[in-house]
């Protein structure tokens, strides 16, 4: 069964049609790089998926319950591109801790999570930080942990590694590879969603251009070109 279903999707903005007539279904275990050039459509997706906004036309399940505008869907967790829209507290472990609080947890399960989601991706030595303070990989996995300690079936990352170093970047590779979680990463990051990903998407003009493994798909130099992408240097030995 799938975990998400997309059917006939149709969404507007200023006058211009962003996804006409899109279909395509996510699985339990799925790992999913969506591609597309700026302008595309993968974060409005994004917010679409997760009820931030409304659809002009079609249908997003979420375990066949129908997503609608302005619902929680705690079943979903949303990585913001900035991690810094995402981080409002003063300590490192509010920030983490908050999502868990609002979903009317006690304090014994909220302290076992919390365990869980330091040790998964590796900030035990930031809980008691400033928010603010931290560099830009850190507040990356600060902001992962706070999603993960909330338990969502799905996880959507927008562009995760942007604006990381080399060793931030790599930490965060490898903690993706690790995870069991369902997720779509929207990124720019060819190598990344080769790493991480299993299945890749290509969107463009508001359509899905191609769908299926991620090494086939990218390594086909029209098709990426044609949709404004590169083929990753990895793949380019293969051409």
């Amino acid at each position: 069964m799938a975990i998400l279903s997309i059917a006939d999707l149709y969404f507007q903005y200023n006058n211009k049609n962003l996804f006409k007539n899109l279909y395509f279904d996510v699985y339990e275990g799925n790992k999913i790089g969506l591609l597309g050039s700026n302008g595309s459509g993968k974060t409005t997706l994004f917010l679409l998926i997760c009820g931030l906004l409304a659809i002009n036309k079609g249908d997003i399940f979420l375990f066949n319950k129908r997503i609608e505008k302005g619902m929680f869907y705690p079943e979903i967790g949303l990585i913001f591109q900035n991690p810094d829209d995402q981080l409002f507290c003063l300590q490192v472990r509010d920030d983490i801790i908050f999502g868990a609080e609002n979903l009317s947890l006690s304090l014994e399960e909220i302290e076992e999570r919390l365990k869980d989601v330091l040790s998964a991706t590796g900030v035990e030595h930031l809980l008691n930080r400033f928010s603010h303070e931290l560099s830009g990989g850190e507040k990356c996995m600060v902001a992962i942990a706070s999603v993960l300690i909330m338990e969502p079936k799905l996880i959507l990352y927008d562009e995760p590694s942007a604006n990381l170093d080399l060793r931030a970047r790599r930490r965060l590779i490898n903690f993706l590879k690790s995870s069991e979680q369902t997720m779509i990463i929207a990124s720019h990051d060819l190598e990344l969603i080769r790493e991480v990903c299993d299945r890749t998407i290509v969107l463009n003009q508001g359509k899905i251009v191609a769908d299926g493994d991620p090494i086939t798909i990218m390594g086909d130099r029209a098709l990426m070109e044609e949709n404004c992408l590169e083929v990753p240097v990895s793949l380019r030995a293969n051409l």
